[in-house]
């Protein structure tokens, strides 16, 4: 049996706000489907230039992805919605710490998320419910 669920889509999100998440949102899906060696390497290029986002910024950017995507913003959507989070980010000069890792509780999963000032963005788990394996941080000045 399946369980019924609803998509929470964020609100009021500017006009412009999410004319810029859809702008970031085709190089999102490209880049989810490349391997995370070649992830890394180009968001490593990426971030070069950049502040670290706020916890503020980063949900904002979080936000506005998932009210253009219906795919962001649901369960399955973690990879691609954290990946246009940390570009949308980009466009406005920041960048977030963008995380993939694992849930350290049954049953197994992957997740991908960002994070802001040390804590995951957006994200209703507990702290330590996910085991960070991979991250690309913004480049300490």
């Amino acid at each position: 049996m399946t369980t019924p669920s609803a998509l929470e889509r964020p609100y009021g999100v500017p006009f412009g706000r999410r004319l810029a998440a859809r702008v970031v949102l085709g190089p999102a899906v490209v880049l989810s489907l490349l391997s995370p060696r070649h992830i890394r390497a180009v968001l490593g290029l990426l971030r070069r230039g950049a502040t670290p986002a706020t916890a503020a910024q980063a949900l904002h950017a979080r936000d506005a992805v998932c009210a253009v995507s219906l795919r962001c913003a649901g369960p399955k959507g973690c990879l691609p919605r954290s990946l246009g989070a940390a570009l949308l980010c980009r466009l406005g000069g920041t960048w977030p710490t963008w995380c993939t890792g694992v849930r350290v509780v049954p049953p197994f999963t992957a997740h991908a998320w960002i994070e802001a000032e040390g804590r995951p963005v957006g994200e209703e788990a507990p702290d330590g419910y996910f085991a960070r394996l991979m991250a690309v941080g913004p480049v300490p000045r």
